[in-house]
């Protein structure tokens, strides 16, 4: 799942992307309302948490825009005021939902996860193949009953090959709804970076670790020019 944080103060959108990144998402952020424009036109993002007071372009304008456009992109709207009014205009623009500052963060992130369930396709609670069992709720993994003790990343990776049901899942496809543009290819790995965007050599390098936690007999293969499976 992919996000997109746009807020006009810079501190309070690194919390709360780094919160998002924490329950699991892949996040960028933003602070101005023609930035927030860019990355959308440039990444296909599930949600976008979306403050309404952004300099250069208004939040307001950037929904409408995305309405506009007929984008997918579910948006969740922030303000500082929690007025009757002002959340019916922020609705009446096109937001999905709409929360208001101050917030708590477990709310947010349950907000967010509603959203992206109204386009997906639902996800079951547990993911069960070849011996492993994938939580989405607890995050927890397990093959043949022994931690995995996988990595955020890691986890998202194994999850999306686990709800292909035995198809291929593209190297591109892994990197636009796992990684955010500025990820590194690993925790231990210097950045690589192309415009904004991870390099191709992140999801072999998190194919890599991913495998050597699963363990033998080895469950993910790769298929020449086309991408991995299970």
């Amino acid at each position: 799942m992919r996000v997109l944080v746009a807020g006009d103060e810079e501190v309070l959108a690194e919390l709360v992307a780094t919160g998002l990144r924490r329950a699991g998402f892949a996040v960028d952020t933003v602070y101005s309302g023609d930035a927030a424009l860019a990355y959308l036109g440039l990444h296909d993002y599930d949600v976008v948490v979306l403050d309404r007071d952004l300099p250069r372009v208004h939040g307001d304008d950037v929904a409408r825009r995305l309405v506009a456009a007929g984008s997918r992109t579910r948006i969740l709207m922030l303000t500082a005021s929690g007025a009757m009014e002002d959340r019916v205009a922020g609705l009446d623009l096109g937001a999905d939902d709409y929360v208001a500052k101050p917030f708590e963060f477990p709310e947010l992130v349950s907000r967010v996860r509603a959203l992206r369930r109204r386009t997906a396709r639902p996800v079951p609670p547990q993911l069960e193949r070849h011996g492993i069992r994938l939580d989405t709720v607890r995050r927890s993994a397990l093959r043949d009953g022994r931690d995995l003790d996988l990595s955020p990343k890691e986890f998202t990776v194994l999850q999306l090959l686990l709800e292909a049901d035995g198809g291929t899942v593209g190297a591109q496809e892994l990197l636009e709804r796992a990684w955010d543009a500025n990820a590194a290819p690993s925790p231990s790995s210097q950045p690589s970076f192309e415009q904004g965007r991870p390099h191709p050599d992140a999801v072999r390098v998190c194919m890599g670790e991913l495998r050597a936690k699963l363990g033998e007999p080895a469950l993910i293969r790769t298929v020449p020019g086309v991408g991995y499976a299970l």
